[in-house]
């Protein structure tokens, strides 16, 4: 996993310091909030029994669902309208009161965030004489939660590599002025989070969050 986070991290320092000065285009920083939401997922525990998990995820609950990221737009050849974003998101996951009675576990959440970071591909559909823009996107990157897990045997609170994540969005975006726009979007990641809990036991689980965001960016 190290060696995916460093080939990851290696991709996005080559297209930020390399690629970008050779093209023609836009650079922009965005940040977003909104409404996250999380489907069961099945929890697989090295020295204990398999469960379910039901996950609630209190968006607007501290700390909050937030993100941010940077995204370089091209203009011009064959990169037309494509784009390359570096995307941080502050997603969490809280176990609701039936997984933590059927597990034994006193606490089991990511709540300090599961912390997704992925580098993605976009492509904006620009439309002649209009001020909005639709867009699609998807990417691959790490899922780095802390992790908080209290059951009998040992109490685990600590920010971990988890492992991959996947991530799709499609959304659009209205410009305001030249430099200013607003997007609405929703954006989705699988994350394959395998982490160390106490005893050396570990914990799996693939956890799907949902988002609906709103957010703002500013264009240089």
């Amino acid at each position: 996993m190290r060696t995916f986070a460093s080939a990851l991290f290696s991709s996005a320092a080559f297209l930020t310091l390399f690629s970008v000065p050779a093209f023609s285009g836009d650079f922009e920083i965005s940040g977003y909030g909104g409404y996250q939401f999380s489907p069961h997922s099945d929890v697989t525990i090295s020295d204990g029994a398999d469960f379910t998990a039901g996950w609630d995820t209190k968006p607007f609950q501290s700390p909050p669902y937030w993100g941010v990221r940077a995204t370089y737009w091209f203009d011009e050849g064959r990169l037309a309208n494509w784009g390359v974003s570096l995307d941080y998101t502050h997603a969490k996951v809280y176990a609701d009161g039936e997984t933590l009675d059927k597990s034994g576990f006193d606490h089991f959440e990511f709540t300090d965030g599961l912390n997704l970071v992925t580098l993605n591909a976009l492509y904006r559909f620009d439309i002649e004489g209009s001020k909005w823009a639709p867009y699609l996107g998807a990417g691959v990157g790490l899922n780095i939660p802390h992790v908080e897990v209290t059951r009998a045997s040992g109490r685990t609170f600590d920010y971990q590599v988890g492992g991959a994540t996947l991530q799709a969005q499609a959304g659009v975006r209205y410009q305001f002025t030249e430099n200013w726009s607003a997007f609405a979007e929703y954006k989705g990641n699988y994350s394959f989070v395998d982490v160390d809990i106490d005893n050396g036991a570990t914990l799996e689980s693939d956890i799907i969050t949902n988002a609906i965001n709103l957010g703002i960016s500013y264009k240089f």
